[in-house]
């Protein structure tokens, strides 16, 4: 691979920083032993950059973002900067990164690893082999619709207004990612909605069936409810392959499935924005997990979701799907060893710490590349 692939690392607060550090090392042994070399530049977001640069995320740091291939990041936020007024506080550095990089799909796999099939809450026969990908609109829906606010009527009560609102573009561009995805896995893809009751429900579920006969009737589509995908993910999860659905029913049912894994804390996501002419999509690459500053600095963090955000950044932008297997199957391995961080810590296991946990897999990576 030619170097200039781009990658931008954005640490971040808390324990992003060390995360990222153990990704930064598997990129290095990629370069020297699979030959896929990139081009690395590192920046700040969230508080280290408010404390460097005076706000969550610099002009020039957001220039080389929309330039890069890719984005990783790490965690923002924490107590340091509670105080902080709204618009300057380190999360509108990662909403600054959605907004202008146009990033409309957020990609959140459900994956269960054999190894920690008993940290579910559900019986190990129901998760046991899950393997789903939600893909959430992002930008849309409820969150950003017009009216929304809070108003005082006449009679002295209080009224609060948000707006559900899709356009077509917005519907179909989300539903062709979800299509495509589903092309590299089952080919089944399950588009939430709440046609009973919400007309923009009614023009999802329209949408999503009209793009489908247009163009991918190689893929089964399946419409369902919401509220019946919310008890289907616990009543019978792998029934589900890919799931399509909007900015609210995306943030709670990516949620409910990330917990099915017992895991929150392992698990990664993307973010996609649309296909320029060339194909590359603008893209950011992020683990599920927040800044931790609890354990911050103390070589405890767990950086397995960051690494498997680096494999998703690998199969997604890169098209390098066997090199991605290899880090996910190097975290298969060393889990199934027996090795844990604090956080995914079980009877019988051996507790180790960032650094460690790290090398265990690039020491698997060795092994497989051997």
């Amino acid at each position: 691979m030619a170097a200039n692939k781009k990658l931008l690392i954005l640490p971040g607060d808390g324990i992003g920083p060390e995360v990222m550090g153990q990704v930064q090392q598997v990129i290095n042994w990629m370069d020297k032993r699979r030959a896929v070399t990139f081009d690395v530049e590192t920046g700040l977001v969230g508080g280290a950059a408010i404390d460097a640069e005076g706000s969550p995320l610099a002009d020039a740091t957001m220039e080389k973002a929309s330039n890069a291939d890719a984005v990783l990041l790490g965690a923002v936020g924490g107590p340091k900067w509670d105080e902080l007024p709204f618009e300057q506080k380190p999360e509108r550095g990662l909403l600054r990164l959605r907004k202008e990089m146009e990033l409309y799909a957020n990609l959140r796999p459900a994956l269960v690893f054999d190894a920690l099939v008993e940290a579910s809450t559900l019986k190990p026969e129901v998760v046991k082999g899950l393997d789903i990908m939600i893909v959430r609109e992002l930008t849309g829906g409820i969150y950003f619709g017009e009216p929304r606010g809070i108003e005082d009527l006449p009679d002295g009560q209080r009224r609060g207004i948000n707006t559900q609102v899709y356009t077509t573009n917005e519907i179909r561009r989300v539903a062709a990612v979800a299509f495509e995805l589903a092309r590299k896995r089952g080919k089944r893809v399950t588009s939430c909605e709440k046609a009973n009751v919400m007309e923009s429900g009614v023009l999802w579920r329209q949408e999503v069936q009209k793009l489908h006969d247009e163009s991918f009737q190689d893929v089964a589509l399946s419409h369902m409810y919401a509220d019946n995908a919310a008890m289907q993910l616990v009543r019978n999860p792998k029934q589900f392959d890919v799931i399509v659905t909007d900015n609210l029913f995306g943030d709670i049912l990516s949620d409910e499935a990330a917990m099915l894994t017992g895991s929150l804390g392992m698990l990664p996501s993307a973010s996609l924005g649309d296909p320029d002419k060339h194909g590359r999509r603008q893209a950011l690459y992020e683990p599920v997990h927040g800044s931790a500053p609890d354990i911050a600095g103390q070589d405890l963090a767990n950086p397995i979701a960051s690494l498997l955000s680096f494999a998703m950044a690998l199969r997604y932008t890169f098209d390098l799907a066997e090199d991605a297997d290899l880090i996910e199957q190097a975290v298969q391995r060393v889990l199934a060893g027996g090795l844990r961080t604090a956080d995914i810590m079980s009877p019988g296991a051996a507790k180790v710490s960032t650094v460690t946990m790290g090398q265990a897999i690039l020491r698997q990576l060795d092994q497989m590349a051997a």
